[in-house]
């Protein structure tokens, strides 16, 4: 359900930064023991942590609760991302995690199913997929009369090569789909390659703004302090107008070696890598921070 409060803002961007540590650990342990999307389940970390454990409105008991937000993941492959906050926020055990992702009748693969996963509303993996689906979810909730509850979509820059992205994006502006918030992980690094040498589609912001949505721009999407600033300004989600949040991310963020290389899309690390980028992330969260 709703968060309460939790003291100043700096107690608050201070709370999330350290949960962000915590997931990237998770992630990389997890990458030691399977191939997991490593690389972009790094770049997005911040946004999600910000988003799962303070502004979505959720209550893990009731997963199916019609006062909840909507999540919907339309990059599918940061399924590992999107479950370790999941547990955080109390809708299971992190140790279930390690124990089922990638494992067969599991309910954590390497992208996200609602057939086994009470806690994903959508199925997703195709990508292009998630945005139009959102907007059914948001129109949905209107005619439904609910003008309170949100619906968050985190895409990658490299699935905007998708028609159906922009298809959908100026369905939402015309039919003023204000409850919609889109996160962009514009971490400018796809399978193939940067994003701009796949397919160059120019500003990421001017081309949702065209659409007319809200654009709200992070200038690094790695930072918490700046990520929350964002969130917080938010139109209500009775607006008519859709809400993007393009966040300059960097892919594989947190690990040095992994930062800006494709081959860090989906990969596994060696046990020793591993306890190297743990211990970097806790000396660098230790410098800003001044604890651990």
């Amino acid at each position: 359900m709703t968060r309460e409060a939790e003291g100043t803002s700096q107690d608050l961007v201070r709370k999330l930064a350290r949960d962000a540590l915590e997931v990237r650990k998770d992630l990389l342990r997890l990458c030691a023991q399977t191939q997991i999307h490593i690389g972009g389940d790094l770049s997005v970390t911040d946004v999600m942590c910000a988003i799962w454990q303070h502004f979505i409105v959720y209550d893990p008991d009731n997963p199916r609760w019609d006062g909840r937000d909507r999540f919907v993941l339309s990059k599918g492959h940061a399924s590992a991302v999107t479950s370790f906050n999941q547990a955080r926020r109390g809708c299971f055990d992190i140790e279930d995690i390690y124990r089922e992702y990638a494992h067969d009748n599991g309910r954590f693969g390497m992208h996200s199913c609602n057939l086994v996963n009470p806690y994903v509303d959508v199925s997703t993996g195709s990508l292009g997929h998630g945005l139009p689906v959102a907007c059914g979810l948001a129109q949905g909730l209107r005619l439904k009369g609910n003008a309170t509850s949100r619906v968050w979509v985190v895409m990658g820059d490299g699935e905007l090569d998708e028609g159906s992205i922009w298809e959908a994006a100026a369905c939402a502006a015309k039919y003023g789909l204000g409850s919609l918030v889109g996160i962009v992980d514009n971490n400018h690094l796809q399978l193939d390659g940067p994003t701009s040498e796949v397919l160059d589609l120019g500003g990421t912001a001017e081309r949702f703004a065209a659409c007319g949505w809200n654009v709200v721009e992070v200038e690094d999407g790695n930072d918490m302090a700046q990520i929350v600033s964002a969130l917080e300004g938010l139109p209500s989600a009775n607006s008519k107008v859709p809400t993007v949040v393009v966040c300059e991310t960097t892919k594989g963020r947190g690990v040095p070696f992994m930062e800006g290389d494709k081959l860090w899309h989906c990969a596994q690390i060696d046990t020793k890598s591993c306890e190297v980028a743990i211990a970097n992330l806790e000396h660098e969260f230790e410098k800003k921070w001044g604890e651990r």
